[in-house]
């Protein structure tokens, strides 16, 4: 009787063991799953701040290829406003020989008598056009210049 009891008390003690075991392990799992959890979600943290940092910087690159886009517009536009402003200063320049030119045929004409007064009249009315042109592209080189 004494072995019984010592045998059904073993018995019992062993099985007490292997269930405070298992609940052991169960607590273990939960455990191991929770780590894995936090795991999982410090690596989601860190992929996001990670996908931040680089959104971030494509974000400075594109501001910054946006600035150097707009700093080459803007040196083409410095160099076709000079372009235009030595384009016009050449017509007038041209226009101002052409303007010596003629009073000189019409002052030689003059001296010489081979002049006709139409040829005349007509060599001056080509001297007040071209003045009237100077005077306008002279109004068209100050706009330019102060756009400069």
């Amino acid at each position: 009787m004494k072995r019984s009891i010592t045998v059904v008390a073993l018995f019992l003690v062993f099985t007490f063991m292997a269930r405070a075991q298992e609940t052991e392990q169960v607590k273990d799992s939960v455990a191991v799953v929770e780590e894995v959890y936090e795991q999982d979600a410090q690596e989601l943290k860190e992929e996001k701040k990670k996908q931040k940092a680089i959104a971030k910087n494509e974000k400075e690159l594109k501001k910054a290829q946006k600035a150097q886009k707009k700093a080459e517009k803007e040196a083409k536009k410095a160099a076709k406003l000079a372009k235009a402003i030595n384009a016009r200063r050449k017509a007038i320049d041209k226009s101002e020989i052409k303007i010596t030119k003629l009073q000189s045929k019409v002052a030689k004409g003059k001296s010489r008598g081979k002049l006709s007064p139409v040829k005349e009249m007509e060599m001056n009315n080509k001297i007040n056009k071209l003045r009237v042109n100077i005077a306008k592209d002279k109004e068209k080189l100050a706009k330019l210049e102060r756009k400069q």
